[in-house]
Parts: structure tokens; sequence; C-alpha cells
């Protein structure tokens, strides 16, 4: 009777996701035992080193690329530029929880690690090349995120959020769980690469393949929900609002970058069913970017306004992920960077202004800003502007690379969707521009700039400006970053 043969574990090109979650699970420790209440501060501080050596961990690994665990979680530079791009996020909204946490009294330690451990969700998402380690990852990020969602407790908006979101979230994961075993039960494997096999070995017939449709169905529903694609966006502005605004900051770009980045692996493992997928994801594409963006017309709060404009991002990023094999993958990931910089930038100045609690976010609060903080209203300016894609700001230049590659993928109608949309939110982005300018201050409100804002602000602006400005060694590095995907 012959052994089994166990393939090697090769933990190496888990390196960044086992510094980050092994960091995590020890900062638990280190909080409870070592740091005393009232410099809990310190714990967010190691963990953003902890962060910074995961980055630096993953440098020497550009070069390397392989699968591990039976080929369920695999290293390419693909995976390694989007873990970039997340524990770039996880440090700049700790950085900015640093003095929002004690100042709105809700202060505690396990915030920084839990962070963390979404942050290593988000990197097990980008690496997984099996459904079910999908799966592992998107519940680990969830988990995560219920509990700081409702972390402002007691405040009665936290808690509604937590608990709206995890209800909807633990129903979508249904979904996805009974999508993955539709799949199995049709092609009798979770692997992408297997799935991928099953699908080519002959002509793509939906007649003959409808348990696998149903399952992929299925799949896509949880896919939007934590993408929040239209129609199942609708928790997205309640959730964004209730929550404590950094976290609501690092779900606007961490929990849409890992579903979409996940998404992408998995449309081109059914590139052989892309007649089925495409009108689908087209579809939802288009209705995302009409309704989120005129969900946002009428905002006067501007985290909803926020919320409401993170879903029509959504749909702009999503052309991406549907050209993926035409040069759409690159374009996700600059639009990927480039959004996560903006949009964090604009809620740390939200976080700058916010002093009233649960009514802290009229958009009234930034008339007149440019009269006592200059800078911060020039920065905010420079967020707006790149959010609606005005040149030259990063955000305009992910909005061409994405509208190009979708262009020439033949989707010319929901180009011409993205451009109408886009011209539509800069109507509520130079809104806010207008008030900070041109408007009297309606009442008094002194921002709070701390060394965490000021600096994730900074890093925030000038990143902006140099994508929007000098995009080539980005895009470069992007291109060298698509090539083991490609293959």
């Amino acid at each position: 009777m012959e052994s089994l043969q166990i393939p090697p574990v090769d933990l190496r090109l888990l390196t960044p996701l086992l510094i980050v979650v092994g960091w995590a699970s020890a900062l638990l420790l280190i909080d409870v035992f070592f740091v005393p209440d009232g410099r809990k501060k310190i714990t967010g501080y190691l963990a953003i080193a902890g962060l910074a050596v995961a980055g630096l961990a993953g440098i020497p690994l550009w070069n390397v690329s392989g699968s591990t665990f039976s080929g369920m979680l695999v290293l390419d530079r693909y995976s390694l530029a989007l873990t970039w791009i997340f524990l770039i996020a996880g440090a700049l909204s700790i950085a900015v929880a640093l003095d929002y946490l004690p100042r709105h009294e809700i202060e505690q330690g396990e915030y920084y690690p839990l962070i963390m451990f979404a942050v290593g969700g988000m990197i097990l998402m980008a690496q997984s090349a099996d459904l079910i380690t999908l799966f592992l990852g998107i519940e680990l990020l969830s988990i995560t995120l219920y509990i700081l969602t409702g972390f402002a407790y007691p405040r009665v908006a936290s808690e509604e959020a937590g608990i709206k979101y995890l209800v909807l979230g633990a129903f979508a994961a249904g979904f996805f769980v009974y999508g993955i075993a539709l799949i199995f039960g049709a092609t009798g494997t979770t692997s992408l690469a297997g799935i991928a096999a099953h699908l080519g070995r002959q002509p793509f017939v939906p007649q003959d393949e409808t348990l696998f449709l149903v399952g992929a169905s299925l799949v896509l529903i949880g896919f939007g929900f934590k993408i929040a694609l239209v129609p199942f966006h609708m928790w997205t502005p309640d959730v964004y609002e209730g929550s404590p605004t950094p976290v609501a900051a690092f779900m606007s770009v961490g929990t849409k970058g890992a579903a979409l980045a996940a998404l992408l692996r998995v449309t081109l493992a059914l590139e052989a069913a892309r007649d089925f997928w495409l009108p689908l994801l087209a579809v939802l594409a288009a209705a995302t970017m009409i309704i989120g963006n005129l969900g946002a017309l009428g905002q006067s709060n501007l985290k909803r306004m926020l919320a409401y404009s993170s879903i029509g991002h959504a749909g702009y990023i999503l052309l991406g992920i549907m050209v993926a094999a035409e040069r759409g993958a690159e374009a996700f990931l600059f639009y990927m960077l480039a959004y996560t910089l903006t949009n964090l930038g604009a809620f740390g100045v939200l976080i700058a202004l916010e002093q009233r609690g649960e009514a802290a976010w009229s958009i009234d609060d930034f008339a007149g800003l440019y009269q006592r903080r200059p800078l911060l209203a020039v920065a905010m300016a420079l967020f707006m502007f790149s959010l609606a894609g005005v040149p030259p700001t990063a955000g305009f230049m992910g909005k061409f690379f994405v509208f190009t590659a979708a262009y020439a993928g033949g989707l010319g109608w929901l180009v011409l969707i993205g451009v109408i949309t886009s011209a539509i939110a800069a109507y509520y982005y130079l809104r806010v521009v207008v008030k900070m300018f041109m408007q009297e201050p309606v009442r008094d409100v002194r921002p709070e700039l701390t060394r965490g804002l000021n600096t994730e602000i900074l890093i925030a602006g000038v990143a902006t400006l140099i994508l929007g400005l000098l995009p080539t060694p980005i895009v470069l590095l992007v291109e060298q970053s698509l090539v083991a995907l490609g293959g």
C-alpha cells in the first residue's frame, strides 16, 4: 500500500501574512499584561511597527513565486503588490485612530490587533487560489470588522451598525458557502486552477453546467455584498455612519480592495464561462456607478456621502476586473492604490473636524475652513479633486487607466456611463470645495490636528499628487506585478 505523499509546506511564501497575524496575536497579550490603561497608544505604535516589518519582509520575495498548502495559497507579484497596499491602509488607519479613540472615550488596546487581523484576512484573500482559503480570508476580515464596527459602545448608532453588518454579513456568507458547495459538486474541486481546467476541457455549454452556474451566481452574491455592489449595497451608508470614523475609513478601502482582488482571480479562472459572468458584472457595474453617485448627490452628511461615493467607485474598479485579461488588472491595481490613499486622506480630514458626537459630519462644518486652517482645506480639496477624477491627481490617472482598459476590452457603453457618472460625482465633491473656500463659517468648529492625523494626511496628500504627476514608475511596477498572474 503506497503511503500518501504530502507536499512540503513553504512558509517562506507566507512571510508577510505570518508576521501580521503572529504579531497581532502577541500584541493582544502584550496589551493585557504590559500596557497600562491610558497608554494604549503604545499598542498602536507597536502595531504600526509590525505592519512596517511585514512590508519590509516582502521586499526579498519580489522575485519569488510559488504555491504552498497543496496550491491553496500562492505568492506572486500580484498578491505581494496588494499586500503592500493593504499594509499601507492598515498603518494609516491605525495612525488616525491613535488620538481619535481617547478623544471619544472608546480607547481599548485590542482595537489595534483587530486592525492587524483584518489586514491578515485581506492578505489571505489576495493569496488565495482556492475557494476554501478565500472563504477563510473573508471570514477573518469580516469577524474583525463586526467587532470594530460596534467599537464605539455605548453609542447606539455604533451598536446598531455592528448588529446590522453582522446579520447581513452572515447572510451573505451563507450564499458564499452554498455557492462553493455547488461549484464543488459540479467540478469536483474548489481549486481555482482545477475549476479552470474543468471548464476548459470542452466548449462551455450553459445548459450542461446548470449546477456550476447556480453556484457561481451565489458566490457572486457574496462578493457583491463585500464590495457593496448594487443591489447589495444598502448596508453601506448606515454601517459607515454608525462605525467609528477610522473604522469606516478602513472598511471603505480594505474590504472593497480585498474582495475585488479575490474576484479578479476568480474571473480569470472562469474565463471559459466569460459569456455568462461578463453580462452580469456589466449590469452590476452600471447600476453601481449610477446608484452610488446619485445617492451621494442628496447627502448633507459627509460620512454618508463618502459611503455612497465608495459604492460608485466600486463600479469604476469593477470595470478593470471585467477586462483583467486585457490590461484591466494593471488598471485595477493602480486605481486601488490611488483610491486607498485618497479616501483615507479624506476621512482623515473628516476626523479632524469630528467634534459633535453622532451629528459630527455635517457638510456645513467645512464652511470657511480655508479661513481657519488653510493647509487642511487645501488637503481636503486635493482629495475631493482626486475622488472626482480631476487632473493632475491620482484619481484622474486611475480612472484614465480603468476607462482605457475597459474601452479596449469592448465595454465602450460602460465607459460612457462611467464618464457621465463621474461628471455627476464632480458636483458633490466640488460642493465641499466651494464651502471651504467661498463660504463663511456656519458654526464654530475648531479642527483638532494631532501628530497621527497630520502624518496620515501629509502622506496621503503627497502620494495623491505624486501618483497623478509621475505615474510612470508605479505603472511599470504594476505591470511587473501582473506578469506572473497573466502567465
